[in-house]
């Protein structure tokens, strides 16, 4: 890739802010393995660095063409996908979930007890497919470690993903109850794995198989998959967890992957893997109104509905907010079909645009496209959890400062 900072509207010195930050905070201090960051602005890529390590064992660098699990990232790709059947006019945002899925017709909201005894009363509305893209669906994670529902998720296994089918999963939550009545409150979920489900239903073929065909395919997306095949795993990065002290310890060896290979249940929440340069070509899509290369995904005005804030009566994450755990909830931010979106900059205490939308990973990856600024960043790294360091904010500040 060309870099030419000065034509995407940047000082370079103040750039080179971005990989000192990374390097001497983070990275020298043991608390990342390693880095990539990718700026692109008015259609010029304006910096991308490679720093550290991909596999900190092996000594092996983070490169260019590096694979990294990017967990939550996957959810923007899911709900472009769902919205693509919204467009086929298989499916509209105002209809009721059950639907679509029966055996959800009776869900109850949470009233006390544990899981087999538990209590429950009729909810306000029927959950809408909407709730699904924003999380207002009354559904949960385990690891929020919450609630009594919560509790039942993690006993269920239902955030490991293990021993069970797309299918699978969907029968066992509707034995469950919600944690909310839908459209009251904000809570992440496995709302977004229930929506690879009926982008399979809906479209009559395998999740997956959608995903490669209608969007990744077409994109030119070619090392985003749900796995890593034994051709590519030489550049799959080794994730790492934080420790209670600061540092890092060993959360998945590249060489023993559990993404070696396809998975049992196709997460459409958090399953995918992918490199830098094809997120780019996703989030180029995005910038463009849905289209790339002559290729259209989704209309303009598709793009603009999925990137407005669609909480009720127009309310900020943390006026709705219950969940313990998100890739963004602070003063200033909604959410859309798939993205947290910035509302007011003042009230982030961060420079930024209205409009601009994001969202991260588990792993500590994360992007943002605005729109206004024709800019695109895209961090990756492999830490869990993201919350551990903060990290997003710093280069929101770093790289909007480096604007001339």
């Amino acid at each position: 890739m060309q870099i030419r900072p000065e034509a995407a509207g940047f000082i370079p010195s103040r750039l080179q802010h971005i990989d000192r930050l990374v390097q001497t905070r983070y990275l020298d201090s043991g608390r990342l393995p390693g880095a990539l960051t990718l700026i692109q602005r008015r259609g010029e890529i304006a910096h991308l660095s490679t720093l550290g390590f991909r596999d900190v064992e092996r000594r092996e660098k983070v490169q260019e063409d590096t694979i990294f699990r990017i967990y939550s990232m996957t959810k923007p790709i899911t709900s472009v996908a769902f919205m693509m059947l919204v467009e086929d006019g298989l499916v509209a945002l105002e209809d009721p979930v059950h639907r679509y899925i029966p055996q959800w017709r009776d869900l109850g909201v949470y009233e006390g007890g544990f899981i087999g005894t538990f209590r429950t009363r009729r909810p306000q509305r029927p959950m809408l497919i909407v709730d699904l893209l924003r999380h207002t669906s009354g559904l949960t994670y385990g690891f929020q470690q919450r609630t009594n529902v919560d509790a039942a998720y993690r006993r269920l296994r239902l955030d490991d993903f293990a021993g069970t089918t797309l299918d699978g999963m969907i029968d066992t939550l509707a034995g469950l109850p919600l944690e909310f009545s839908p459209g009251t409150t904000w809570n992440y979920s496995v709302a977004t794995d229930v929506l690879g489900y009926l982008v399979g239903k809906l479209s009559g073929q395998p999740f997956e198989q959608f995903l490669r065909t209608r969007i990744l395919d077409p994109l030119g997306m070619h090392d985003t998959d749900f796995h890593v095949p034994a051709a590519k795993l030489s550049r799959l990065s080794t994730c790492y967890a934080v420790t209670p002290e600061g540092g890092m310890h060993l959360q998945d060896d590249a060489r023993a992957s559990r993404y070696a290979k396809p998975p049992q249940l196709v997460s459409g929440g958090g399953g995918l893997v992918s490199t830098a340069g094809d997120y780019l070509r996703f989030c180029r899509m995005l910038l463009a109104g849905g289209t790339l290369d002559g290729v259209r995904i989704l209309s303009p005005k598709t793009i603009e509905l999925m990137t407005s804030n669609h909480l009720p009566d127009g309310k900020e994450l943390p006026d709705l907010s219950v969940s313990l755990f998100s890739e963004a909830a602070y003063a200033g931010v909604g959410f859309g079909l798939g993205f947290s979106v910035t509302l007011d900059p003042a009230r982030t205490l961060l420079p930024g645009t209205a409009g601009d939308y994001s969202w991260g990973g588990l792993a500590s990856t994360y992007f943002w496209i605005d729109p206004r600024e024709e800019m695109i960043v895209i961090f990756m790294t492999q830490l869990m959890p993201s919350t551990t360091y903060p990290l997003r904010r710093e280069l929101r500040t770093a790289i909007y400062s480096a604007f001339a």
